[in-house]
């Protein structure tokens, strides 16, 4: 399956006209890994501006491509961080080769915040839908749970805060579906960063 994953990753990367760059590979390697191996936890860090947001959206879209029925909850620090998230799985949706038969004809849940690909029917929840960390999510199910900067300085700069997002983040075993997986993306801002105490 990972061979799958790098084929995606590389056309997406020729039709924008690039290369993949090597820890890129290394990043998407992981992020299967995570998909596929139990407990189907992860954390991935990486120095700024490696792309690392960019690859997990390209993996986001090449799972709905091989598995279409799968649910994903995209959560970030704040709503429209997360909304930028939904909008680069939904432009890579919209111009991958591999994607076509994706894009519904008409559009209802093709917004912001939330896509629905075509899909088999019966399936409640949106293909994609994201929310800021302290936003509604209750009742939502997903299969794919990608925390990405989740704490930021205005979410982690007190312990009261920081207890706060861990409460939170232990919300979240239940929403995801019994084989479901989440990963976190992000970089420690503090000592006492959630990224290493959150399964406490």
């Amino acid at each position: 399956m990972l061979d799958d994953f790098y084929k995606f990753l590389d056309m997406w990367n020729s039709v924008l006209g690039f290369h993949t760059p090597a820890h890129h590979y290394k990043i998407m390697e992981f992020l299967v890994s995570v998909w596929q191996t139990h407990p189907k936890r992860g954390l991935l860090t990486a120095f700024r501006h490696s792309g690392k947001s960019t690859v997990v959206g390209i993996f986001a879209a090449c799972v709905l491509h091989l598995c279409p029925e799968t649910r994903i909850l995209i959560l970030s620090a704040e709503s429209g961080l997360a909304a930028r998230m939904v909008s680069h799985i939904r432009h890579i949706l919209e111009n991958h080769p591999d994607c076509i038969d994706l894009v519904p004809k008409t559009k209802k849940e093709w917004a912001h915040d939330r896509i629905t690909v075509n899909r088999p029917i019966g399936i409640r929840e949106p293909s994609v839908i994201c929310q800021g960390i302290h936003g509604n999510i209750t009742g939502l199910r997903a299969d794919l749970i990608i925390c990405d900067d989740i704490e930021v300085p205005n979410t982690s700069n007190t312990a009261q805060k920081r207890e706060t997002l861990r409460e939170r983040l232990r919300e979240l075993d239940f929403i995801l579906s019994p084989d479901g997986a989440m990963i976190y993306i992000g970089t420690p801002h503090t000592m006492d960063t959630i990224y290493r105490t959150h399964d406490d």
